[in-house]
């Protein structure tokens, strides 16, 4: 995603300074179920935010603050008719001190930002999803000026001022990449280069969602 390949280089570039805090949110308003794996209520299907839009935050989380040590989460059902969980918090601690704040919900009136990050010399705040998706589903193809974003979707890093109303600067979003992680697939395949994510990766992604369902059914933070 567009989005985190720049926050990713802004701490790499040590713009913010020391990460403190990272929000994070996949936030929708559909205050009517669609219905589908994605909304039932069956165990087998797995559905509900926690496992589909959190599993997304998590990794992220994982990836740029490292591994975690503790998981606070709240998930509920809020929509009349819906079976699983339609709006869904998780609090991280990390080994690296960093707290990741995660939100996925479908019942967002007004949407947060994307990304809120929070150092000791600056913050990053950008709005907006990555276009690619979108792109997509509009029938176009990976090609010359795939996944740039208008300037008017640019996040803005800076301390003590609101990029609400232009405080701060601007960074230039990097142009988001799909086609990148398939490249990286096929090498692998083909046995060029290392699997792009590991099962190792993906387990403790999976470590961390199955701490936020027993910490938000059992009222309790779980260490890890």
């Amino acid at each position: 995603d567009n989005d985190f390949l720049t926050l990713r280089k802004l701490l790499a570039d040590g713009e913010l300074g020391d990460p403190w805090r990272f929000e994070s949110r996949f936030e929708r308003w559909r205050p009517q179920p669609k219905g589908g794996w994605r909304e039932s209520g069956d165990p087998a299907e797995i559905g509900g935010l926690l496992y589909d839009l959190g599993s997304h935050v998590v990794d992220q989380a994982l990836v740029l603050f490292g591994p975690a040590t503790e998981v606070y989460a709240e998930s509920v059902i809020r929509r009349a008719g819906a079976e699983t969980d339609d709006d869904t918090f998780i609090a991280v601690t990390h080994a690296s001190g960093v707290r990741s704040h995660l939100y996925a919900s479908a019942t967002a009136a007004q949407l947060g930002p994307r990304f809120r990050v929070l150092g000791s010399k600056a913050g990053y705040v950008k709005y907006g999803l990555d276009p690619q998706e979108a792109a997509l589903r509009e029938g176009e193809r990976p090609g010359a000026g795939w996944g740039v974003e208008p300037e008017s979707l640019y996040g803005r890093i800076g301390a003590g001022e609101s990029p609400v109303t232009g405080g701060g600067r601007a960074v230039t979003t990097l142009p988001g990449d799909y086609p990148a992680y398939y490249a990286a697939v096929a090498r692998a395949v083909r046995g060029e280069g290392p699997n792009p994510v590991t099962a190792l990766e993906a387990a403790a992604a999976l470590d961390v969602l199955e701490a936020a369902r027993r910490s938000a059914r059992d009222k309790v933070t779980v260490t890890l």
